[in-house]
C-alpha cells in the first residue's frame, strides 16, 4: 500500500514523502490516525501544492532540535540508586529515571527520545544519546552514584 505521510514519523520518514507500507499498518494505524493519506494522483497534487509549507515546517523543526541540542549538550544527570555490597544496583536506571532527572534541570523531553540500549545496572558514568530529530542526537552524561545508607 502506497501512502503519503502528512507528518514526520521517526520509524518511517518525513512529512510529504511517499512510502510503501504493509497494508495492515496503513489501514489500521496511519490512515485512521491521520498520519498519512493514500498515494492517489489527486493526493499527490495536493501534497505538491503544500510541499513548500511542509519544507518550511521541517526546517523550523530541525532548527528547534539543533537549538535544544546546544542546550542539552554536556548536561550531567546524577542519579542516586540503592546498591548491593559491590557496584551492582538493586534495581536499574531506566529512561524514566533519566527523564525525571532532566525534568528537574528544566529540560523537557519525551521518554522515547532517550536512546538507552538497555537499563543501567551498575554504578558509573554513561554516555546516553538523545534523539531530538532524525539526525540530531546530542549525548548527555548519566552518573549513577550510590545512595547513602540510613543508619
Amino acid at each position: 500500500m502506497k501512502v503519503i505521510l502528512k507528518e514526520t514519523i521517526d520509524t518511517l520518514g518525513i512529512a510529504g514523502s511517499e512510502w510503501e507500507v504493509a497494508a495492515g499498518y496503513g489501514r489500521n494505524y496511519l490512515l485512521p490516525q491521520g498520519k498519512a493519506v493514500l498515494a492517489t494522483t489527486q493526493n499527490r497534487k495536493v501534497m505538491e501544492q503544500t510541499r513548500a509549507k511542509l519544507e518550511l515546517q521541517i526546517a523550523k523543526e530541525r532548527k528547534l532540535a539543533e537549538e535544544m541540542a546546544d542546550k542539552i549538550k554536556g548536561i550531567v544527570c546524577t542519579i542516586k540508586a540503592k546498591v548491593h555490597e559491590d557496584v551492582r544496583l538493586y534495581g536499574s536506571v531506566t529512561t524514566h529515571d533519566i527523564k525525571d532527572s532532566l525534568n528537574s534541570q528544566d529540560v523537557i523531553l519525551e521518554r522515547r527520545s532517550i536512546l538507552l540500549a538497555e537499563p543501567i545496572k551498575e554504578l558509573g558514568e554513561y554516555k546516553v544519546p538523545i534523539r531530538l530529530y532524525k539526525d540530531v542526537e546530542p549525548e548527555i552524561t548519566v552518573k549513577v552514584i550510590a545512595e547513602e545508607k540510613e543508619k
